[in-house]
């Protein structure tokens, strides 16, 4: 039996728009709901602990929350249905009459309790107390390392927290799953320092985006560029609005324009200030902040480039969204960007004003020369399907339970 935490979905019911861990939870909900392996759903309760969740009641919010971020239901009316399921769902405790999670299972029947977001992973007696409790074993997925590698770029205190999150992996689980070999790479060491050895299993994620309604230009006028992510330090947007400030200045309404998708984050001062009080960005910078997948894929596929000019990276969703429409990316040089990107995107520093300056200005251009080799380039690209991720993360999971059943 899998045990599905769901802690982060169900922490989500009031965001309208997705973010790439977010998408990565939902993934495995569907996937694990469409599959015919034993499955229950967990999360933590208002009270601090485990719970267990009715699987009807999971699954109706599981399929509710896909309909408004991907598009299909953005009512004011489907959004509180989503809010109010949240609010709503009952838990049942885990305690040894209610629940056979409880008192250790006959080793044929240990569940594997599966956590694929950070959520609560720092929470360490709790998970090592629900696999003492239960027999079960323990399989989690790390997205990334950054709070501890950039704390710069996080919230104060994120750095310990997250320190914590990879001290309970270490200590604890059964098995790893990262999206990157750059996530593997980043993580060897601490697990190394932990004096254990889990499988740790790179599997890249894959996309699925609704298609696009054609009716018409999804932004007419003068070519556009498309920034997608939280604004956020780490994202870099200062770089894109501090050139957008010169293109301006210099070329008026002849120069591009840029739509920001994302909502605004943490510590975002200057860029914040820009946005807001800035009169030469006006009309030129686009903020989009709660769209749903349908039209922010409407939007990618007209734009001349994705832009990401990232200082960190554990995946790069933006990414391969954009390469699997066929639409041009211009990213910063980093690991992870590079395995997804392959020979196909274009990779720049981060903090080369000058470089990201001249590739936009080549790219706005119908007849761009460098345009035209990436997208030569991009006509071999295949992205990682989510069919392959969750093949390998399945034979993993029959893995951990077979030898669960040998102990």
């Amino acid at each position: 039996m899998i045990v599905f935490d769901v802690s982060r979905l169900l922490s989500r019911a009031r965001r309208g728009t997705p973010t790439g861990i977010d998408r990565v939870e939902l993934a495995y909900a569907e996937h694990l709901i469409a599959s015919d392996l034993p499955l229950r759903f967990a999360a933590t309760t208002p009270w601090g602990g485990l719970g267990i969740l009715p699987r009807p009641v999971a699954e109706a919010y599981v399929v509710a929350l896909a309909a408004m971020w991907r598009g299909a239901a953005q009512t004011s009316t489907h959004r509180r249905q989503v809010r109010r399921l949240a609010r709503q769902l009952p838990f049942e405790p885990l305690r040894p009459r209610l629940s056979a999670l409880h008192a250790p299972a006959p080793a044929a029947d240990r569940p594997v309790y599966l956590l694929v977001s950070h959520h609560h992973l720092e929470r360490r007696r709790l998970i090592a107390r629900l696999k003492r409790r239960s027999g079960a074993s323990f399989v989690c997925l790390i997205h990334d390392l950054i709070p501890m590698e950039f704390p710069e770029y996080a919230r104060p205190g994120q750095d310990l927290r997250h320190r914590r999150r990879i001290e309970t992996a270490a200590a604890l689980a059964d098995a790893i799953i990262v999206g990157s070999a750059a996530t593997g790479d980043a993580l060897q060491p601490h697990l190394d320092r932990g004096g254990r050895a889990p499988p740790v299993l790179v599997a890249p994620f894959g996309i699925d985006l609704p298609q696009a309604p054609l009716d018409g230009p999804p932004m007419p006028g003068s070519p556009y560029f498309v920034c997608i992510g939280t604004i956020e330090p780490r994202k870099n947007h200062l770089l894109l609005l501090n050139l957008w400030r010169q293109l301006a200045a210099e070329r008026g309404a002849l120069a591009p324009r840029l739509v920001l998708i994302g909502q605004r984050g943490w510590e975002t001062g200057s860029a914040i200030d820009m946005l807001d009080r800035c009169p030469a960005l006006r009309g030129l910078v686009i903020e989009r902040n709660h769209l749903a997948d349908s039209e922010m894929t409407r939007l990618l596929i007209g734009a001349r480039a994705l832009l990401l000019p990232s200082f960190a990276e554990g995946f790069g969703f933006p990414m391969i969204e954009a390469l699997g429409l066929g639409v041009p990316v211009l990213c910063s040089d980093l690991a992870a960007l590079r395995e997804n990107g392959g020979e196909v995107a274009e990779y720049l520093d981060p903090l080369d004003a000058r470089g990201w300056r001249e590739a936009i200005l080549d790219y706005q251009l119908d007849d761009s020369p460098r345009r035209q080799r990436q997208l030569a380039r991009l006509d071999g690209w295949t992205a990682t399907g989510w069919a392959d991720h969750f093949a390998a993360v399945d034979g993993l999971i029959a893995q951990i339970a077979a030898e669960a059943r040998t102990r």
